[in-house]
């Protein structure tokens, strides 16, 4: 089982790296990723402790951030919908 965690770990890598070469992104995108990522921690952590919502609470975690980043702002409600829906939390 280890092993195909890294076949699929090596593959992904590889057809990374070969669309960024082909299509010359650069490192911009990498900039643009970081930034998002930062945005979306800082709102997890507002979210958490500012108080708006008393009951439920969102791990900061790479898999909590990466959906955020990819959905935006609505992956927060999405987040929380999962979250009340399937642990049983109300607001």
């Amino acid at each position: 089982m280890r092993g195909a965690v890294w076949l699929v770990l090596i593959a992904c890598v590889v057809v990374l790296s070969f669309l960024i070469l082909k299509k010359r992104l650069g490192i911009g995108w990498l900039t643009v990723f970081g930034a998002h990522m930062a945005l979306v921690a800082i709102a997890l952590y507002v979210i958490n402790y500012s108080g708006w919502i008393t009951q439920v609470y969102i791990p900061i975690n790479p898999v909590t951030m990466g959906a955020v980043t990819v959905l935006g702002l609505p992956g927060i409600a999405v987040l929380l919908g999962l979250k009340m829906i399937l642990f049983g939390q109300a607001m």
